[in-house]
């Protein structure tokens, strides 16, 4: 991960409107267009391809940022791949979480193959610096013979069953994917998804376990976490 902080040399808006206009965009599935809005609701005149080059080039960097924040990865990963449909053409989105849910990381290929999942494998490990004590996937063939390159000492457990941690965390992928019709081309999807994978979840505890005050609490740390990746708290 590139540990440089945001760059906003040359920017005439504050550090705040960029940063907010990008939270609105990765964590709820608006258009550029519809970001425009909430924006001028708030007195803030600015044009959707402006929040376009801020999500751009800032995305990754505050993704990168709350990355850095997360606690060790759990030491049982559960990978999957689902179906995305680019140009009319299937191609494939790889994603590594781990026990508790946690994305580790994503990456969209043209293929299914081994050399994709072996692929998929080393990106990982360097991504999280670290090495699970077992890997959960699917039947798919690729993993096994990945795995036995990749990481052999790795205890993998291929099964369906035991891999829905993995299926349900696409489910976000599917819901941006509809409200956007679809990613234009493969770089295109990556850049957003390795955004959305960082951003998204870091303001999406998981509710269902906590009182409305804890969840509230637990909220608004998270919204300090991201005013001191995003340097709002320095401006």
């Amino acid at each position: 991960m590139d540990s440089a902080s945001p760059s906003y040399e040359g920017h005439r808006y504050p550090v705040e409107i960029i940063a907010h206009c990008v939270w609105l965009y990765f964590r709820f599935p608006l258009s550029f267009r519809e970001v425009e809005e909430p924006m001028l609701e708030r007195g803030v005149l600015v044009s959707h391809e402006t929040v376009r080059r801020w999500c751009a080039k800032s995305g990754q960097a505050y993704a990168n940022g709350l990355g850095r924040r997360r606690v060790q990865p759990g030491d049982k990963w559960h990978l999957d791949e689902a179906f995305l449909k680019i140009n009319d053409e299937q191609k494939y989105l790889w994603r590594a979480v781990d026990a508790d849910g946690t994305v580790l990381d994503i990456l969209a290929q043209n293929r299914q193959d081994t050399t994709a999942a072996r692929r998929f494998f080393r990106r990982l490990l360097k991504t999280t610096r670290t090495v699970p004590r077992v890997a959960v996937t699917d039947k798919l063939r690729s993993y096994g013979a990945a795995h036995r390159e990749v990481m052999p000492p790795v205890e993998h457990r291929a099964h369906k069953g035991l891999n829905n941690r993995a299926e349900n965390s696409h489910q976000p992928t599917r819901r941006r994917e509809r409200a956007m019709k679809g990613f234009r081309s493969l770089g295109k999807a990556q850049q957003f998804l390795a955004a959305l994978s960082g951003i998204s979840p870091h303001f999406r505890p998981r509710r269902h376990r906590m009182t409305a005050p804890e969840h509230r609490t637990k909220t608004t740390t998270r919204f300090a976490i991201w005013d001191e990746i995003t340097d709002a708290t320095a401006a």
